[in-house]
């Protein structure tokens, strides 16, 4: 959206919550005429849409942070004086020195370095998974290791640049602000980044994200994977990604599985597969299938649905394991998912058995909080008890016999809690490991946490790395 008065778009689209009765019905566009999310020109004052009917839009502020101070004005108009306040401590505690991050481990003072993602605006689903991902070493280290893209040339070269849909899709890179992203944490040059261009790559190919609503980080987990594991398959400044990851010598062969193609460092560090077996009950023909995962999405079993806390006496406690028990124990299927048997040559009832056949070097667990009714989407609230350390996968597996004594065994790497009530309201934080510490990552605020905070934790995203080296550790 280029305003006629500037070399360069300086629009702001405000936020409808905003405002206590939703966007002024004055502020129409003056192209469609729509009133939904108006973009005023902070220059011109001209006014035109961001519902996409003009097929244009802009994320990026300018290099002053004029769309920055005028969203904290509005908000400061909004707010009571107590709101106000919070919000200029927040604003304040983003932009204290690095010399102020400071902490004390085991009676010496050290730089805390994590640093936060900004809320661009109901982005905690995004920057929950960003922070996560960014403390699985492997995954990340790969990323920040690949050679930087220059998207421009010629005389916008070094230049901020802003795009606009018209110019299409060949003009941004999701691996390339992905890698920019994860280079920015962990430098301790900085309190919080503000990850826009990312955000702004993630609206031009995932147009489900559009917008400034609450999204689900499951599935935004599931797309971003997906996108970076399509577009690592091609090339890169003349270099196959393929090449690259053969290159690197910790992500060997027999640790590859591919999904949707070649090979590449999501499905060699995410990749496992699923061995679906079903058995016709009426005359035991049994049919086997092999299908690879990057997740597993475990039901939460009915008999803990009550069971809301840790301290809660009401019920049997809850844990991973009934969770893995419940996905891959026998099953009979319903009338409504009657099997086709191919002797018997028509629907049939049966049952279903999972079986892990291979195990990926990151195991992700999704636990479903969220279900639908027949009216809205419930949030299953319940507590679930998850081991930090010696996560024992091997009774799951199909060929247990051919495993290691270590290579079953799972370390906890990252938790993304989900609070609030339904899924598209709430908030998503993070906690993470790194380098020994347990850090709670929430949005721009980054804190150094403890072991008995994580456990305790209503985990929606489990991500487990696979133990390299023996240790007497529990297990689960």
């Amino acid at each position: 959206m280029e305003c006629p008065h500037l070399s360069s778009s300086v629009c702001i689209v405000p936020d409808s919550a905003k405002f206590p009765n939703g966007s002024p019905s004055s502020w129409c566009c003056s192209v469609c005429r729509s009133n939904k999310s108006p973009w005023v020109c902070l220059t011109c004052s001209s006014v035109h849409c961001g519902s996409y009917r003009c097929d244009d839009f802009v994320v990026n502020d300018t290099k002053l942070g004029l769309v920055q101070k005028v969203r904290e004005h509005l908000q400061n108009l909004e707010n009571s004086a107590f709101t106000a306040d919070r919000h200029r401590k927040r604003k304040l505690l983003e932009n204290s020195s690095l010399n102020s991050k400071l902490l004390k481990v085991n009676g010496s003072t050290t730089a805390l370095c994590a640093t936060g993602l900004r809320n661009l605006g109901n982005t905690c689903f995004m920057n929950a998974i960003l922070q996560s991902l960014s403390n699985i070493q492997q995954f990340c280290c790969y990323f920040k290791e690949l050679p930087a893209v220059e998207l421009r040339n010629g005389k916008t070269a070094g230049r901020r640049t802003y795009h606009t849909r018209s110019q299409g899709d060949n003009n941004v890179s999701l691996v390339e602000e992905f890698r920019k992203t994860l280079c920015a944490l962990w430098q301790g040059s900085q309190t919080a980044f503000s990850p826009e261009s990312l955000f702004y790559v993630v609206w031009k190919i995932m147009p489900n994200f559009r917008g400034y609503q609450q999204q689900d980080a499951h599935e935004f987990m599931r797309y971003l994977l997906d996108h970076l594991h399509l577009e690592l398959q091609g090339g890169f400044n003349g270099v196959s990604r393929s090449v690259i990851l053969q290159e690197n010598s910790s992500l060997s062969a027999s640790n590859k599985c591919c999904i949707n193609g070649a090979s590449t460092v999501v499905t060699a560090i995410f990749g496992g597969i699923l061995q679906n077996e079903v058995n016709c009950l009426i005359c035991g023909t049994e049919s086997r299938k092999f299908d690879p995962f990057l997740d597993l999405s475990l039901d939460i079993p009915s008999q803990f649905r009550n069971k809301r806390s840790k301290n809660q006496e009401n019920g049997p406690l809850c844990s991973l394991r009934d969770c893995l028990r419940s996905f891959t124990d026998l099953e009979e299927l319903d009338e409504t998912e009657l099997y086709m048997c191919h002797k018997c040559k028509k629907k049939q009832k049966s049952t279903k058995k999972f079986w892990i056949q291979k195990l990926p070097k990151v195991l992700c667990l999704h636990l479903k909080r969220f279900h639908w009714t027949a009216y809205l989407r419930n949030k299953v609230d319940t507590y679930v008890e998850f081991p930090l350390r010696g996560l024992d996968m091997k009774c799951y597996l199909l060929e247990p016999e051919n495993s290691g004594p270590e290579s079953c065994l799972y370390d906890l790497a990252a938790v993304v809690v989900h609070h609030g009530s339904g899924v598209g309201s709430g908030h998503y934080t993070a906690y993470a490991t790194h380098e020994g510490r347990w850090f709670h990552f929430n949005d721009s605020t980054v804190t150094l946490t403890d072991e008995e905070t994580v456990v305790k934790a209503k985990a929606y995203i489990l991500f487990y790395v696979e133990r390299q080296a023996r240790s007497g550790s529990e297990k689960l």
